[in-house]
């Protein structure tokens, strides 16, 4: 993404001050693999791997919180997915997992611990702990014009947007004739409310569900498409400038119920934030497949994680130990790192991706939890 650099991270820290970049996804840049230190003889591991960001310290699986109570073998198709745009050293191990997968759960946590290595994610300074934060794939109702309650429109790129850079503030494109012409025949949809609006462009990409009159429905994906390179500023930490909300309450549902109690200053918020997203439409052939996130491949919820590149390569599966964001329960699970975010960054950063269910909005609205976690290696030296 351009944006963020793909699908909407940092849900909670864009809201409260933090750009999460989203978009469509650039094709990745090559990790770089890392330097070993520490080398044992050819059948052992290196005690460390250092990357530009991380320090990777090597540990037994009895040092994984909660490893043998996840189901494992729900990960898989995830990592085969990644296996599509292999981390560099994984192309033995990927082309082993597409031709042999493991039989069942207990199968697949053996193959697991069999050709990988645990190592602890710390700072370069020996710190491992860190915090995760979540974001999802919105579903908005949606109208192909203007009508009744759905008169906010999401807009593609103007044609002008590359002459004039930065590009027209929010505020200017509601309210100077000039700007409001560039926009002009350029609506996609038009939904019923603003923070709708507000949600896909701070996701960068989300659903739109269309309801024709004959009752039939067409839902489509909204993809990232470019932005008016105007700076991002947080509508929450404006609601806390305004002395409206306590920092510690500023979370989305907090600002949507401030929105439906003040609808005469919901403009004004919404100007607050000069930056604007622009979109394209694209089909949703099979609803069950997330968005593409950085690594390339999309994204599935419960099982996908945004990471710093300089920290954690794309495709490396990774063991988080946090809790849940509503329950308070262990978080304890293997994920696949597939995606990155502008507000993701350090060794122990990570956003959960919670997909499009019901229930994604509100936890991934209210995750800010605190984190450690280890990457899942190749024993094979090849992999170093």
């Amino acid at each position: 993404m351009a944006w963020r650099v793909v699908v909407g991270a940092a849900w909670a820290a864009g809201i409260l001050g933090v750009l999460p970049g989203c978009g469509s996804s650039p094709a990745p840049a090559p990790a770089t693999p890392p330097a070993a230190t520490a080398p044992g003889p050819a059948d052992e591991v290196p005690a460390t791997l250092q990357r530009p960001r991380s320090r990777w310290v090597a540990v037994g699986w009895e040092q994984l919180p909660g490893w043998q109570a996840d189901r494992v073998a729900e990960a898989w198709p995830a990592l085969l997915k990644s296996c599509q745009r292999p981390a560099p050293g994984w192309a033995a191990l990927c082309a082993e997992a597409l031709l042999r997968p493991p039989a069942d759960e207990a199968a697949t946590r053996a193959w697991l611990q069999q050709r990988l290595q645990p190592y602890r994610i710390e700072s370069l300074q020996g710190s491992a702990e860190g915090l995760i934060t979540g974001y999802y794939e919105p579903l908005v109702e949606a109208s192909r014009t203007r009508r009744g309650a759905f008169q906010t429109p999401m807009h593609a790129p103007p044609a002008d947007l590359q002459q004039r850079r930065p590009y027209w503030t929010r505020q200017q494109l509601d309210t100077v004739p000039a700007a409001q012409a560039a926009l002009k025949g350029r609506e996609i949809a038009f939904v019923a409310d603003p923070l709708d609006a507000l949600v896909l462009q701070i996701q960068g990409s989300g659903r739109l569900r269309f309801t024709g009159a004959d009752g039939r429905v067409q839902t489509v994906r909204l993809a990232f498409a470019g932005t008016n390179e105007q700076p991002y500023q947080s509508v929450g930490r404006w609601l806390i400038q305004q002395g409206e909300l306590r920092a510690e309450g500023a979370n989305w549902p907090a600002i949507k119920d401030w929105a439906r109690r003040n609808p005469a200053r919901v403009q004004e918020m919404l100007w607050a934030n000069p930056r604007v997203v622009f979109f394209r439409e694209e089909p949703l052939p099979d609803p069950t497949l997330g968005p593409r996130g950085a690594q390339g491949v999309p994204l599935t919820p419960g099982r996908s994680v945004a990471v710093d590149p300089q920290s954690v390569p794309y495709g490396t599966p990774l063991w988080l130990d946090t809790t849940e964001p509503l329950s308070s329960n262990p978080l304890r699970r293997l994920v696949l790192a597939q995606d990155t975010g502008s507000a993701i960054v350090g060794p122990v950063r990570a956003d959960y991706f919670w997909g499009w269910a019901d229930d994604a909005e509100a936890q991934a609205g209210r995750m800010k939890q605190p984190l450690r976690w280890w990457a899942l290696w190749p024993r094979d030296p090849a992999a170093r």
